[in-house]
């Protein structure tokens, strides 16, 4: 479903719209209000996650990699065994 959406224009703007009978000036003005609508909701959404981030304390300096360095001795340990690439073959 659609709706219609009228915009003014100086005439004199129109009279120069006019020489570019080849551009499609309906479907180039929905593209941009699209458009501008996507990145208004966009930065919309930015400000709302980085409220929410505020809200959220600070970790310690070192706590990424310190889970990280837990996750993968922990997690490829068991598969190198079951691979035979630990030589427990």
């Amino acid at each position: 479903m659609s709706t219609i959406v009228c915009v003014r224009i100086p005439k004199k703007l129109k009279e120069r719209m006019q020489k570019f009978h080849n551009i499609n000036w309906s479907e180039l003005i929905r593209r941009f209000i699209e458009n501008t609508v996507t990145q208004l909701e966009a930065e919309e959404l930015l400000r709302k996650i980085e409220e929410d981030l505020k809200d959220i304390p600070e970790l310690p300096a070192g706590t990424i990699s310190r889970w990280i360095r837990i996750d993968r001795e922990t997690d490829l340990l068991p598969a190198l065994k079951y691979e035979g690439s630990l030589g427990d073959s």
